[in-house]
Order: C-alpha cells, then structure tokens, then sequence
C-alpha cells in the first residue's frame, strides 16, 4: 500500500496527484494519511500566557482548526482518490513525524509520500523539518513532491 500525508491544502495536492499515479503504476491500494497533531500542549509549555483559561482556550482553538483540516484533507482526498481501487482514508493522532514513521513500520506500507510543506497550515514549528525527520527514520522509499 503507498500511503500520502495530506492535510487538505493546496501544499498536499500534488504529492496526493503523485501518489495516485504512481499507486496506479505499482498497482496498489492508496492510503491518505491525517495526523491530527496532539503536541500542542507539550510545545506551548504550562506556563503560557500566565493563564490557564488561556492556554486551554489556545489548546481548543488548535484542535478545532486541526479537525476543520482533517474534513478538508478527507474530501481532497475522496475526491482525487476515488477511482483509486482499494483507496482509504485514516487519520491518526500524534506527533506528525513519529505517527508517520509509526505507520511505516507496518509491513502493509512500503511507500510514503509528502509535500514539503504538509502539515503547516495548522503546524508547530517543527513540522517543518518533517522531511528531513523522516529521511533519517524511514527505511522505505520515501518521495518528497
């Protein structure tokens, strides 16, 4: 199975085009990956804004943000994947970078693709070195579109 990180922006796009292609010439099944990004709290720290009612309404407004990208990131995908045989869509929660070498642990997986910028609509600051994270820890193909 190939599996595609999107996050429903214009960012996800063409790796999920490439994926659906080269699904296609592999003749294998396509997965759409999601990860709803539950470090928040751990990056913003317990002392944010000298507030607690702040931080946890911080907290909530990300997670109400992250779950408006996951419906946008279902329906970019059912709707470039749908003729995709085999084609599904699943969202995880975690850190994007460990969920995603998580996932590729997994004998059913045997490529990955991503976006340079995935998960940057609604992402920490560390989602920008994702690529380069997941180079070190993924063993199998991985193309950065």
């Amino acid at each position: 199975m190939i599996a595609v990180a999107i996050d429903g922006s214009e960012a996800s796009a063409a790796a999920l085009a490439f994926a659906i292609d080269l699904a296609k010439h592999e003749g294998k099944p396509l997965s759409g990956i999601f990860v709803l990004d539950s470090g928040w709290a751990d990056f913003i720290g317990n002392d944010w804004q000298s507030s607690r009612n702040a931080r946890q309404g911080f907290l909530d407004y990300v997670l109400e943000q992250l779950q408006k990208q996951e419906v946008l990131a279902r329906d970019q995908f059912s709707v470039a994947a749908g003729a995709v045989p085999g084609a599904c869509f699943v969202s995880l929660t975690g850190i994007p970078a460990a969920a995603l070498c998580e996932l590729m642990r997994r004998d059913e997986f045997s490529a990955l693709v991503l976006g340079k910028e995935v998960f940057q609509c609604c992402g920490r600051p560390s989602v920008k070195r994702l690529a380069a994270d997941l180079r070190k820890e993924v063993s199998k193909p991985l193309y950065l579109v």
